[in-house]
């Protein structure tokens, strides 16, 4: 299947994804790339999927990562997302980086995070 992104590689899988990192060929720009990890999904899995693509990418948010595609991935769908060159929690916490410092500004993002997702009246 031809598509138009490059995956480099895997940053995290779940028993229902799988997350690349990858670039856009037509210019190189970075992305997240966010795959259904079964093969062959059931009609439900991928209307939740569409669903979340959606909502994702209704939310008009500075601190949400935004959503920039759907599409067709062998037998399966890919959301392709904004990578703003963040590094998971765990990441930050196995190389101590996480000082109190640190965790203070990552609550308060994530608290204004939830409350603009709360007034977007998704959660």
């Amino acid at each position: 299947m031809k598509t138009n992104y490059h995956i480099i590689k895997k940053i995290y899988e779940s028993p229902n994804s799988l997350v690349y990192k990858a670039t856009l060929k037509e210019n190189n720009n970075p992305i997240i790339l966010k795959i259904l990890r079964e093969n062959y999904p059931t009609p439900s899995e991928l209307i939740r999927y569409k669903q979340e693509y959606e909502i994702t990418r209704s939310l008009n948010v500075d601190s949400i990562i935004k959503a920039y595609d759907l599409q067709r991935y062998e037998n399966t769908l890919a959301i392709l997302l904004e990578d703003f060159g963040g590094q998971s929690l765990k990441l930050l916490i196995s190389q101590s980086q996480l000082n109190l410092e640190n965790f203070l500004t990552i609550a308060i993002k994530t608290t204004e995070s939830l409350a603009a997702i709360h007034k977007s009246n998704i959660i």
